[in-house]
C-alpha cells in the first residue's frame, strides 16, 4: 500500500485551489499531476483535509458528480457558470488541465 506524503497532500490542495471558477478538473488528472497512484487518494484528501477548497470543481472523468454529492455539487457548478448537459459537466468546454 502506497503512503501519501505531506508534500503530495499539499500538492493536491494547490492543484484544487488553482482550478478557476467556471472550470472543473478530474480526480484522475489531479492524482497524475500530484504523483499519486490512484484518484481515490484525491477524494480521501478532500474528505479529510479539504476545508476551504473549491471541492465542487473536482469531478469524475465522465463529467458526473458522485451520486451522494449530485444535489449539492451541480447547483454550485451551475452558479459558477460551468456548462451542464443532462446532469453532467460538458467536459470539452469546462475541463481545466492541472
Amino acid at each position: 500500500m502506497a503512503v501519501t506524503t505531506e508534500e503530495q497532500v499539499e500538492r493536491v490542495r494547490e492543484l484544487i485551489a488553482a482550478i478557476p471558477r467556471g472550470k472543473v478538473c478530474t480526480y484522475g488528472a489531479i492524482a497524475a499531476a500530484a504523483g499519486l497512484s490512484t484518484p481515490r487518494t484525491v477524494a480521501w484528501i478532500l474528505r479529510v483535509d479539504g476545508g476551504g477548497l473549491p471541492w465542487q470543481r473536482v469531478i469524475r472523468a465522465d463529467g458526473r458528480p458522485a451520486p451522494a454529492m449530485r444535489l449539492r455539487q451541480l447547483p454550485l457548478l451551475a452558479q459558477e457558470g460551468v456548462p451542464l448537459i443532462d446532469g453532467r459537466v460538458d467536459m470539452r468546454s469546462a475541463f481545466h488541465e492541472p
